[in-house]
């Protein structure tokens, strides 16, 4: 688990303190003090109750985790006459019975609507999409739900923490679908790791779907598990710590490209982490004209004679990167380099190593929650700098991507997801910003922008159907005339 002792305050770890104290003057004066000596931030002082003996107000602090709250509750226990009733954490009764449910689209409240929704009518609906196949797209919920897959074996930061576990994450994740773009998912927590297995599964419940969302899924297994989906099935596969990540990475660069003036096919980009998401990073730069690119994993710079075992994704990964097959390690990559971009871990770049890259470079430090470097230690010679982190000017969030993305691959009923498709996703992203307003601090919009998923879905669609990997019907079928 990571240290917290780097971690600003924030919401996500904020709790609520009930307290009962005499209704004296300096008594809040006094709780406050104490909160704001021992680094709690406070959020929202409400009042219970209140007589003229006692009075009960709820304290809502922001805290950087479970450690640093105890702190807070023991230092205010320590106050004489305070009577600490209650604490409760926000996150936690967020989640209290989940954050998703099934609705209905309509209500049944009548004979004659239950007989329409189902027995005997539904019958009528089933025998049509058994003569013809292509109209579950419209008469079931095919064309706006997708499965959101996981086995909980790379969930987060946290490693392999389980089916279970990685529950709230995938309801995260569908919860995003629906507010931002419309798009229902299910959260599907496998208890396998058996890849095949997994595949299998998929397979077996993919015609309820009109896509897959792979997630947390350990790498190299992620590479196979897609592979084989995208191979074996006629609806998108799409791997989202890969290509989610790829594609706001690449729309962050398309961005700062046009601040620091910069080609793609000009610059060097270092790639700290040689896993699924830094795998499907050098891919899409590559497809996108960058030509030098280094990758670093714990063992140093990947190189075209090191022996990666049986990771073929790795190998593969090798043989298009580091042209003139450069060796050493992270320090050595960085020397004249113009792009950095961190997907491995805390604090494993120092501001004299940034120092060896080009003036105008760009370092986007993508680990969460603590970055490779924080902003704060970034040397003159950096001009843009990118985190996955909230708090900090430049947000590469995988939200930016993934809504729009499955809303343009569902309205068309694309059969898969191509590398072209990734590409414009991208660029869609970078467009919503306009050039007059890009600065070095504003280079990728805000996941609450709706302008967002409405250009990534409309880019996604049109390039779909421009591939000829759409099967939108131009007119409705005429339901009525089927043959019994």
């Amino acid at each position: 688990m990571m240290s917290e002792k780097n971690i600003k305050p924030g919401v996500a770890n904020s709790i609520t303190i009930r307290a009962k104290y005499p209704n004296l003057p300096g008594m809040l004066a006094n709780i406050l003090h104490t909160i704001s000596k021992n680094k709690g931030d406070m959020s929202a002082i409400d009042v219970v109750s209140i007589s003229d003996v006692n009075i009960v107000r709820d304290l809502t602090i922001n805290t950087s985790g479970n450690e640093h709250a105890e702190i807070i509750i023991n230092k205010l226990k320590k106050i004489e006459h305070l009577d600490i009733q209650n604490v409760s954490d926000q996150t936690f009764l967020l989640h209290l019975g989940g954050k998703i449910e099934v609705k209905s689209s309509f209500e049944i409240s009548t004979r004659d609507e239950m007989s329409k929704a189902y027995t005997p009518g539904v019958g009528r609906i089933s025998s049509h999409i058994n003569q013809t196949p292509e109209s579950v797209w419209s008469l079931t919920g095919k064309s706006h739900t997708i499965a959101v897959v996981t086995d909980g074996t790379a969930v987060l930061g946290l490693g392999d923490i389980g089916p279970e576990a990685a529950l709230p994450v995938m309801e995260g994740k569908a919860m995003i679908l629906k507010n931002f773009a419309n798009v229902d998912a299910w959260p599907i927590c496998l208890n396998t790791k058996d890849s095949d297995e997994i595949i299998d599964i998929v397979k077996a419940i993919s015609p309820g779907f009109g896509g897959i969302n792979l997630e947390d899924i350990s790498s190299p297994r992620c590479f196979y598990i897609e592979q084989r989906l995208k191979q074996e099935l006629d609806i998108p596969v799409f791997h989202d710590d890969q290509h989610g990540t790829a594609i706001v990475v690449l729309a962050a660069l398309i961005n700062s490209l046009k601040i620091v003036k910069k080609k793609p096919k000009d610059i060097k980009v270092v790639i700290a982490g040689v896993g699924a998401a830094g795998i499907a990073c050098g891919n899409i730069l590559l497809d996108y004209g960058v030509k030098n690119i280094i990758g670093v994993d714990s063992t140093g710079i990947i190189t075209k004679d090191r022996d990666y075992k049986d990771n073929i994704y790795k190998s593969n990964f090798a043989s298009k990167t580091n042209p003139e097959n450069i060796k050493g390690d992270l320090q050595k990559a960085l020397k004249n380099a113009d792009c950095f971009i961190g997907l491995a871990g805390p604090n494993i770049v120092s501001p004299q190593m940034l120092l060896k890259m080009k003036k105008n470079s760009i370092v986007f430090a993508l680990a969460n929650p603590d970055p490779e470097i924080m902003p704060e230690l970034i040397p003159a010679n950096i001009t843009i700098m990118a985190t996955g982190r909230s708090d900090y000017p430049n947000q590469v969030n995988n939200s930016l991507a993934f809504p729009g993305i499955f809303k343009g691959l569902l309205d068309v009923r694309a059969k898969t997801i191509s590398d072209g498709m990734k590409i414009s996703a991208a660029k869609a992203i970078a467009s919503v910003i306009p050039k007059n307003l890009l600065n070095p601090d504003f280079i990728i919009p805000s996941v609450f922008d709706k302008n967002v998923v409405e250009e990534v879905s409309k880019n996604i669609a049109s390039q779909a159907i421009e591939e000829g990997v759409s099967r939108k019907q131009k007119k409705e079928i005429n339901y009525y005339s089927f043959k019994k």
